[in-house]
């Protein structure tokens, strides 16, 4: 079932916030030497900062740069009035999760291609078990690190492709990216609930690098070997997220509370709890494998992805 979360969208208020322009810049004069930097707060959160010593975390560390250029950040606020605390996302970026989609839906291989594609994941997964065996919150935060890869160079290239050929793309470049957004987003969530130590974070950067440039290389070669692969992979990562709600059923990992972007990226209630996040993040890849074997589905007839509207919003 395709929800197109654009659909039903909080309401938000944007206002330009007031930059104050130095002396330096009147009369178009510029000297960038002096430029000064103002950290942005309210006097609400000058109180709160003060009583508790905890700086926002969904702007911590923003500063406005004041520029001669005059860009202006916008001010949102949500529904209640109250100010929307995130710059990595918007509120019309936010969606529910579609938690009723078929999570055993599988493809089975049946050219060499296919067979190819299914056999280099599994190859792949058994590193992966041996390195994280059942540190679920560390290997999930490693597995988004990967799964963020795909739609950014798919979509890069379709990108390319629309630019070489002076045609439109179907809306697949936007499919493509939004798939990528949503990935770095349970990264982004996975961050506050398993820290990375300097090991992780070097495996990140050596594993990024080759599975980028191997991405680039295979979809450069076969867009349909790519999507295939990606559809397999996300495939595992409906596996490894329904071994880490067992672990959580079973005790073994405490269910804590939801991190406070996942509450508001997911719309999840004041009182969701890891669980529930690992629920939408699961449902979200149950998405993406679905998008992926289409897209493969696409090249194997003999189309090309802009003869079939991208599913833009598919969560």
């Amino acid at each position: 079932m395709i929800n197109f979360h654009l659909l039903n969208q909080p309401k938000v208020t944007i206002a330009a916030a007031n930059v104050r322009v130095p002396a330096m810049m009147i009369g178009g004069v510029r000297n960038f030497s002096k430029m000064t930097f103002e950290k942005k707060t309210t006097e609400n959160q000058s109180k709160k900062d003060s009583s508790s010593g905890e700086a926002d975390q969904g702007n911590k560390g923003e500063q406005l740069i004041v520029s001669y250029w005059g860009v202006k950040p916008m001010k949102i606020t949500k529904d209640d009035g109250t100010e929307w605390k995130w710059s990595c996302f918007r509120p019309w970026e936010t969606y529910k999760a579609d938690l009723t989609i078929d999570l055993k839906k599988h493809h089975l291989p049946s050219t060499l291609s296919d067979k190819l594609a299914y056999w280099t994941v599994k190859s792949l997964r058994w590193p992966t078990d041996l390195f994280f065996q059942r540190r679920y919150g560390c290997r999930a935060m490693m597995l988004e690190t990967v799964a963020a890869v795909p739609g950014m160079v798919g979509g890069m290239l379709v990108h390319c492709k629309s630019l070489r050929r002076f045609e439109q793309s179907g809306g697949w470049i936007k499919a493509l990216l939004e798939e990528a957004e949503n990935e770095r987003m349970h990264l982004m969530t996975f961050m506050e609930v398993a820290k990375p130590n300097w090991y992780e974070r070097a495996l990140v950067i050596a594993v990024q690098g080759i599975f980028f440039n191997a991405y680039f290389l295979g979809y450069l070669i076969s867009p349909k070997f790519a999507h295939r692969m990606v559809g397999y992979l996300e495939e595992e990562a409906i596996h490894s997220y329904t071994e880490f709600l067992k672990e959580l059923d079973n005790g073994n990992i405490e269910n804590v509370p939801a991190p406070a972007i996942a509450i508001d990226y997911w719309r999840l209630e004041a009182n969701a709890t890891l669980r529930d996040v690992v629920m939408v993040v699961r449902a979200d890849e149950a998405h993406h494998r679905d998008v992926n074997h289409y897209a493969s589905d696409i090249h194997y007839q003999g189309r090309e992805l802009k003869e079939a509207p991208a599913p833009i919003g598919y969560h």
